[in-house]
């Protein structure tokens, strides 16, 4: 399946799941529970007060070596939105990529969708808790504070 289908098919909308692809075009289905959207907002928000030219993303599809992955929360300037805004998944990574944990996520699912993200031109990936402690990264590894919203809270 492509994603174009999965975002066409009727029987998956409305869906109280968040979907992804595999490589061999499976549809992923992962339950979130409503902390998971509550940090998802806050997060959005809190991009929104720290960086200017560019927009924040709710469930943003990324077109990955292995599927189409969906980053929580991410945020793209202005000048990628231009390349990325009409297609139906982005075919390069916002320059942040968020991902919210929830209770099914492995340690090995992350640093994979870390390394999706990456290899799509992602600039930092960022890992919120469950609790709101963020942790940022950029390729070469963690880093104390995000480069681009130099001035976003650890902890939301």
């Amino acid at each position: 399946m492509q994603w174009q289908e999965v975002c066409e098919n009727q029987n998956l909308k409305n869906l109280p799941f968040k979907i992804e692809l595999n490589s061999q075009g499976k549809i992923l289905m992962t339950p979130v529970k409503v902390n998971h959207s509550i940090l998802q907002g806050k997060l959005i928000g809190h991009l929104y007060q720290n960086i200017t030219g560019g927009e924040a993303l709710a469930e943003c599809a990324i077109k990955t070596t292995q599927g189409t992955k969906v980053a929580d929360a991410a945020w793209a300037s202005y000048s990628l939105l231009e390349k990325i805004e009409n297609e139906v998944e982005c075919s390069i990574a916002p320059e942040i990529c968020i991902e919210v944990l929830s209770f099914s996520n492995t340690k090995r699912e992350i640093d994979e969708k870390k390394g999706f993200y990456f290899e799509q031109g992602a600039m930092e990936f960022w890992i919120c808790d469950s609790f709101g402690n963020i942790n940022f990264f950029v390729k070469e590894g963690k880093i104390e504070h995000s480069k681009i919203a130099e001035s976003f809270p650890k902890s939301i």
